[in-house]
């Protein structure tokens, strides 16, 4: 279909010489110009989800080569748990070097680490593995010792959005997600206890995202992509989010969010994430409402560009955009909510 070629070469236009993507143009004045561990697994559902899986490994066999480099780190915070930000593995990274990032971003974040133990493992299971060498294994049994380390069940992160420091039902979802997949593998060893404690600390949290958070867009993830939720839950959440954030050109990731908040106070007027939609489709059809995922996905046709690109949000209740344009990870959301919706 000649709309999804078109936005995926706008993914394709992100793309580094090493795999990773950028999340945003490199010409972007705001950052966006370096490679997240959570926008590539994100914006590599794209291209899994339409067969080339060339591009997805070279994704992750960058990922597995940043670790890699970063190993000395890692193996620190396995043997006693980090107490200051910096010594927790950071979440983005030069593209080409591979080198963290120093200055502050809320680098400290347990969803990055689930996310990719998550799709390691599902790559494997598919035949499309990238763990290849003794190093490649060691180094996946090291970010679980590491998720232990840090006692992920009940450590405050900085969560999705990369903010303040507090317990999120997403960041524990995505490691016990993550756990539970890569415990799959013959080679790795998930030690007794890791998961039933994220099972338990889960169970009490939701339907919250945390505990200044009810409804947070973040939610969404526990049913798409990690399913690690009841069709139950999932239906409260998908309530809760739609009912609490949904407005006219996306979701709003949380209410008060001062991220491009539009009004002087930086409080009352947030911005609408265009993948909100895109998202909302792809759970209600992971649930088998094709209607309502449908219903969605018209509207995640409503915030792409003149020009054919999906920006990262648009101003509260307006038709202006953001500077991050494209941003990867709306793309390829975009993508899979479209394939989804047709199957």
């Amino acid at each position: 279909m000649a709309v999804l070629e078109n936005h995926l070469n706008n993914i394709r236009e992100l793309s580094t010489e090493s795999g990773l993507f950028l999340a945003s143009s490199k010409s972007v004045p705001t950052g966006y110009n370096k490679a997240w561990l959570r926008d590539n697994f994100y914006t590599a559902f794209a291209f899994e989800q339409t067969g080339d899986y060339e591009t997805v490994r070279k994704v992750y066999r960058a990922i597995l080569d940043i670790f890699l480099k970063h190993e000395y780190k890692i193996d620190w915070a396995v043997k006693q748990k980090p107490y200051e930000a910096w010594q927790y593995i950071h979440a983005r990274y030069h593209p080409e070097t591979f080198e963290e990032y120093w200055e502050e971003w809320g680098n400290k974040q347990s969803d990055a680490v689930g996310c990719i133990l998550f799709k390691l493992a599902e790559l494997e299971e598919k035949g499309k593995g990238v763990i290849e060498s003794e190093y490649d294994k060691r180094i996946v049994q090291r970010l679980v010792d590491y998720l232990s380390s840090i006692e992920y069940w009940h450590d405050p992160d900085n969560g999705m959005w990369e903010e303040y420091e507090e317990v999120h039902s997403s960041s524990i979802g995505a490691a016990l997600a993550g756990l539970k997949k890569i415990a799959m593998l013959s080679f790795v060893t998930v030690p007794e206890g890791l998961i039933p404690r994220g099972e338990e600390a889960l169970g009490k949290l939701l339907p919250r995202e945390s505990r200044s958070k009810f409804a947070d867009l973040a939610l969404l993830s526990l049913i798409y992509p990690y399913r690690i939720v009841s069709d139950e839950m999932a239906r409260t959440l998908i309530g809760n989010v739609a009912y609490h954030l949904e407005r006219r050109r996306g979701l709003i990731r949380y209410r008060n969010d001062r991220y491009y908040n539009k009004n002087e106070d930086g409080v009352s007027e947030e911005a609408e994430w265009t993948f909100g939609f895109s998202w909302l489709a792809i759970a209600e059809a992971a649930l088998g409402d094709m209607e309502k995922a449908r219903a969605y996905l018209a509207k995640a046709e409503g915030t792409v560009l003149p020009d054919g690109k999906i920006p990262e949000l648009y101003y509260s209740n307006s038709d202006r955009p953001n500077e991050n344009i494209p941003l990867g990870w709306a793309e390829s959301m975009f993508v899979v909510a479209h394939k989804m919706c047709e199957d």
